[in-house]
């Protein structure tokens, strides 16, 4: 019983971690952009949420006010790389140097707890718990697979407009985009803004998940958001839909979540999980081609 409560809680958090994988897919894999601000973004999210539902703000909007904090961290990444003419991953870097000072500011302290205060979980928790059915677990489960949904299909449709395409174009080939006459620097300012806004998203929701908000919850998040992208990129064929390929990123989140918290049920220091995650991220990574030579189809 406990270790199918350990994996439902795995994937309840792998869902609400799943958003901010999608957005950090929008850089690494859609615009080839090595954006290193979504340790910041995400405690950015975070740490606004918090705060603001301190101040008695609807958790909802406190989703909505978290995303354009990351919206302003992502345009800010994107100045400093176009406008400024700073490499990507120093643009990043220095983003995510302020964003600490900043979320400190932001909060007034390192640590925020958010217990016995209302949250979008503790809104679901009781609706369910009217119907009989109350848990926690269940609650992060819907709230975490309803807004990947929601977000997936967004995207989908986004990327699928004029602006989408440019995105996608630009991660692709940047001078052919150029000579078509569009503002590469622009479409990636939009593409940052887009990726951070959901790393917020997803830190505000991470917060309110775990009832505190840390001014380090975002440590690692590159690390734990790339193991993901590359655990979901094993089980996809070549030329699949582009939106099949989030949901994929979605499920390698999950993935990720559930092989790190059977880890630690079965007896794994939490001093080990730096290494164990760079090992799954080396074995994702190794896989493919091991595959590929075998004979696979995975990509």
């Amino acid at each position: 019983m406990g270790l199918i409560l350990t994996i439902l809680g795995a994937i309840s958090q792998g869902l609400i971690w799943g958003i901010m994988v999608i957005g950090l897919y929008i850089t690494f894999r859609i615009l080839d952009f090595a954006d290193l601000t979504v340790d910041g973004s995400l405690a950015l999210g975070g740490s606004v949420s918090a705060i603001l539902i301190l101040n008695g703000v609807n958790p909802i909007l406190c989703l909505l006010i978290a995303s354009l904090a990351g919206i302003v961290a992502g345009c800010v990444t994107g100045f400093l790389h176009i406008k400024l003419k700073i490499p990507g991953i120093l643009a990043g870097i220095l983003t995510m140097t302020a964003l600490y000072s900043i979320n400190i500011r932001i909060m007034g302290k390192a640590n925020i707890p958010l217990l016995g205060k209302k949250t979008i979980f503790t809104c679901i928790n009781e609706l369910f718990k009217s119907f009989n059915s109350g848990s926690q677990i269940v609650s992060s489960i819907a709230v975490g697979l309803l807004t990947c949904v929601v977000i997936i299909l967004s995207l989908y449709w986004f990327f699928g407009t004029e602006i989408g395409y440019a995105i996608r174009a630009t991660g692709n080939n940047k001078n052919m985009v150029r000579a078509l006459g569009i503002n590469a620097g622009i479409m990636k300012i939009i593409a940052l803004a887009l990726s951070n806004g959901l790393i917020a998203f997803s830190g505000s929701l991470v917060a309110q998940s775990h009832g505190y908000a840390d001014i380090n919850m975002g440590t690692g998040a590159l690390v734990c958001g790339l193991a993901s992208i590359i655990i979901g990129e094993t089980f996809m064929k070549k030329d699949i839909n582009f939106i099949i390929k989030l949901f994929f990123v979605v499920l390698g989140s999950v993935l990720y979540r559930t092989i790190i918290a059977v880890a630690l049920q079965v007896g794994m220091s939490p001093s080990d999980l730096k290494l164990f995650s760079a090992i799954i991220v080396a074995s994702a990574l190794a896989l493919p081609k091991f595959l590929k030579k075998r004979g696979g189809v995975m990509c």
